[in-house]
């Protein structure tokens, strides 16, 4: 890590980098300069970000200028941060999920997000990494690799994936070319990579954050998300960004002395605690389909072992665990790990997620598309980008086999514009069976314990096959992940906790709890540092027929 003024910044959190700024030690100026040059050195090898910003040393340069003539904005002010190549930034920068199609086009404004960023003093240092379109193009394809950035990697081993889709931002800030950064989510592209890549993931409830400007994938499900080594780097960010006054009333994470729900009106900051407020906390481990399937993994053993040892931890600190259940677990949770094609018990369902994603994906994307300027490949529907992926098939992989990133092409996109012809009925139907099930019969069920209203559900994150975050992703439901230990391929993992929509200040004050207690984050060991392997997820195509 290049010193900065003679200063190792190297895993300095936010406010110890505001603490140089505030005392002179270095400037805004050289703290994006040195994490400038840390792209630089590593990227070319884990490929975390896609562009950096040609004015982040100009918008560093005007924010020392205020800070010396006494204007601080806010806690990351003369911060360098990353975003999502799928977020709008209205700059000398593209918006493109990755994609090559999207080259050119000109956003009409910065996402909401950036904008509050920006307002803050956060200095934008480029644009980050991505599985392509967010994941969404094909059921087999190299995990965090997009045609604009390339095969991005985990710096913990760089042969094996950093997670999807908000790899880059994860992957980047764990290897230290950034302080915080932010991701969008729809099922599991916060929470995963951030585990993955043993930092803090907030997925927020669905409407805490604002997705205008960013390019959307099923707007009943999408969020931003915030990114950092810590729960508190994470809130700091989360505050900025979110918007308080969405929380329906009464909707709130306080309680006053009677036991009856107060709205929230203090910042997520003010929750971050240490492990003492563990005494008395009450836990929730879903056994059926979650923790029951972490146990019986070999491959997942150390994890399994390490998240238990944790857990008997948090007792001994004086919390509470009990074994709950999601009372609808068998019909949405797959026993074969992630699978946003199961419903009603079976893959393939109706009445699954994918059924609502791929028609919300369809529709939304032709709307954000039609705002878009200097549109010279005239990218205006799914459609016409399919039809630019067939065109460019060698970069691309429209045609199956073709690209080696995509051997199954595109066929999630050719099922998205199959769905233009499904009733609305189907999709309403899947909407409402989604919601119900991960809700009322998933996790409201498991937290309303006989023993009283249990404060979070904690859950694996890999071990499980990446189930129990895809519960709180259909019900819209927040969640947080926090760095544990390292598997036996170097690659980190953590423990999520889940609530009830609106109960941010929760996750915060129990994650920042658990944070305290593990009181480590693994550092990068960028293992098979020379690997050049694709990173495959999801089911092969002759799969089923083999």
């Amino acid at each position: 890590m290049p010193l900065c003024r003679g200063i190792n910044i190297k895993e300095l959190s936010i406010s110890q980098l505001q603490n140089h700024l505030a005392q002179g030690s270095f400037t805004s100026k050289d703290l994006t300069r040195c994490y400038l040059k840390r792209i630089e050195l590593v990227n070319p090898h884990i490929r975390a970000v896609i562009e950096t910003n040609p004015d982040a040393l100009k918008i560093a340069d005007e924010l020392d200028a205020e800070r010396k003539s006494g204007r601080v904005r806010s806690r990351i002010h003369g911060i360098p941060f990353l975003v999502k190549d799928n977020i709008a930034t209205k700059d000398s920068m593209q918006t493109t999920a990755g994609c090559a199609a999207l080259l050119g086009t000109t956003v009409p404004n910065d996402a909401v997000v950036v904008s509050l960023l920006r307002e803050a003093g956060g200095v934008l240092l480029g644009k980050a990494n991505l599985s392509e379109w967010a994941s969404m193009r094909a059921s087999y394809y190299s995990e965090a690799y997009s045609s604009r950035g390339g095969q991005n990697r985990n710096p913990y081993n760089l042969a094996e994936h950093p997670g999807g889709s908000s790899s880059g931002p994860a992957s980047a800030l764990a290897a230290n070319m950034c302080a915080f950064s932010i991701g969008t989510e729809t099922d599991g592209s916060v929470i995963f990579p951030a585990d993955r890549n043993a930092v803090v993931g907030i997925k927020p409830t669905v409407g805490l954050t604002s997705t205008l400007g960013v390019i959307p994938e099923a707007p009943s499900m999408d969020t931003v998300g915030t990114f950092g080594r810590s729960v508190e780097d994470a809130t700091i960010v989360l505050d900025i960004i979110a918007d308080k006054s969405s929380i329906p009333h009464g909707r709130g994470d306080a309680y006053d002395s009677s036991g009856d729900e107060i709205d929230i009106v203090k910042d997520y900051t003010s929750w971050l605690t240490k492990r003492d407020v563990l005494k008395g906390a009450k836990f929730g481990l879903p056994s059926k389909r979650v923790w029951e399937a972490a146990s019986n993994i070999p491959r997942y053993r150390r994890q399994y072992s390490a998240l238990r040892k944790l857990i008997k931890g948090i007792e001994e600190a004086g919390a509470q665990v009990y074994d709950v259940d999601f009372p609808s677990a068998e019909e949405i949770i797959s026993p074969d790990g992630w699978d946003w094609q199961y419903a009603a018990g079976v893959s393939g369902s109706q009445l699954s997620e994918f059924e609502v994603v791929k028609v919300e994906f369809y529709r939304s994307l032709s709307r954000y598309l039609s705002t878009l300027g200097n549109n010279k490949n005239k990218i205006l529907s799914l459609e016409d980008v399919i039809a630019y992926n067939i065109k460019h098939t060698d970069k691309e992989g429209g045609t199956p086999g073709t690209h080696p990133a995509w051997p199954a092409g595109h066929d999630n996109f050719d099922k998205c514009v199959a769905s233009k012809d499904d009733s609305e009925a189907v999709y309403s139907k899947a909407l409402e069976y989604n919601l119900k099930k991960s809700r009322e019969e998933g996790i409201d069920a498991a937290l309303a314990h006989e023993k009283g209203e249990l404060d979070g559900i904690l859950v694996p994150v890999q071990a499980e096959r990446g189930v129990a975050c895809s519960v709180a992703a259909k019900a819209g439901y927040p969640m947080i992940t926090i760095p544990v230990g390292v598997d036996e391929d170097g690659v980190p993992f953590g423990i999520g906790i889940i609530q009830k929509a609106w109960r941010e200040a929760g996750l915060v004050k129990f994650g920042s709890a658990i944070d305290d207690l593990v009181h480590h984050r693994p550092q990068p060991k960028f293992l098979n540092f020379d690997a050049d392997n694709y990173t495959y997820v999801g089911s092969p195509p002759d799969a089923d027929s083999g």
